[in-house]
């Protein structure tokens, strides 16, 4: 079920400045908005692998486009280890993430690759230096929890989008410019509907805003009542999963339902539902989708390129956003603040 994630980083490698950060208030009371600055050419960058283990000729071609755009790209001590189906002990993952999150010359954290793992380590993360000194922390899928681990304990906004274990074939040059510019401008982002995704016809029609927070569906479920699930109260739930069959979605989303969590938020985005498989004369994905959240009284937009499948974008996590679900719309506040 926890097929992707990544994050952390101890002693570093070199493969390839730390500024003082002001919290930002979210309009309406919400929760206050910690942003880091945006990366510039020059700047120290950890990779770091808090699930699986990556592959090297994967990560030589993220390391490739991170230099491409001027950052000086370091690894975690052990990116590359290999523990049963973990990238080293839990400790020393920890290690790694802990590192690279408090060394006052880093200013991003990659997420090597996904898989499993976040979750054995993430009560033990140390954010101590993230409130004052944020940086950009990027990854999906497992780090969903990292994501919601450092929003509950910070504020900080952080990116759902392409890890460093990089496919061409699946992230191409529209992939690598959306990250690069979520993370190296203070442009928002917006990101519309796509007819060909398998969401695409789960719609609520409604305009929404508040904190976009979430991220992989079965990570959202497996940290219900955990230090890293997110208050969704008065949010813009967002969700994408892989691999998992209608019925596995269904029971997910029932789950959010049965505690409370789809009653109060102010709208639902779906990202990239992939490879999901029922079985003949079934519902499928889009239609577990409608039965579950066309009820809640609330926008959905669905259809969005965020997520396991080809083509994936970058989205700020924390940040503001709005949904605009019949103009096919999600438009998302910048997730970093100027230099």
């Amino acid at each position: 079920m926890l097929r992707m994630g990544a994050a952390a980083a101890g002693g570093a490698v070199l493969v390839g400045s730390a500024e003082a950060a002001s919290a930002q208030a979210a309009p309406g009371g919400a929760k206050r908005v910690l942003r880091a600055p945006a990366l510039a050419p020059g700047d120290r960058v950890r990779v770091v692998s808090p699930g699986s283990t990556p592959d090297p000729t994967n990560m030589a071609r993220g390391i490739e486009i991170l230099r491409s755009w001027g950052l000086v790209v370091e690894l975690g001590r052990h990116v590359f280890a290999k523990y049963g189906y973990l990238a080293g002990t839990d400790a020393q993952r920890l290690a790694d993430l802990n590192a690279a999150l408090n060394d006052p010359g880093i200013r991003a954290v990659f997420a090597a690759r996904g898989g499993y793992g976040t979750q054995r380590i993430v009560d033990r993360i140390d954010v101590s230096g993230l409130r004052r000194d944020p940086r950009v922390v990027v990854g999906f899928s497992d780090i969903t929890s990292i994501h919601g681990k450092l929003w509950r304990e910070t504020g900080l906004a952080t990116f759902y989008g392409p890890m460093v274990n990089w496919s061409d074939s699946r992230t191409g040059p529209e992939s690598a410019e959306a990250l690069r510019k979520a993370v190296m401008t203070t442009a928002p982002v917006t990101i519309v509907r796509d007819p060909a995704e398998t969401a695409a016809p789960v719609l609520v029609p409604g305009r929404a805003s508040g904190p976009l927070l979430g991220g992989c569906l079965t990570l959202i479920s497996t940290s219900l009542g955990a230090a890293d699930a997110p208050k969704f109260d008065d949010a813009i739930l967002f969700f994408e999963d892989v691999d998992e069959a209608p019925y596995s979605i269904d029971m997910m989303l029932t789950e959010l339902r049965r505690v409370g969590v789809l009653s109060r938020v102010a709208g639902v985005v779906i990202g990239q539902i992939t490879n999901s498989v029922g079985e003949p004369d079934e519902w499928d994905a889009a239609a577990v989708l409608k039965d579950r959240l066309y009820d809640l009284g609330v926008p959905v937009l669905g259809g969005l390129r965020l997520g396991h499948g080809n083509g994936q974008l970058t989205i700020p996590l924390g940040a503001r956003a709005t949904i605009d679900a019949e103009a096919g719309t999600l438009t998302v506040e910048p997730g970093v603040r100027p230099r």
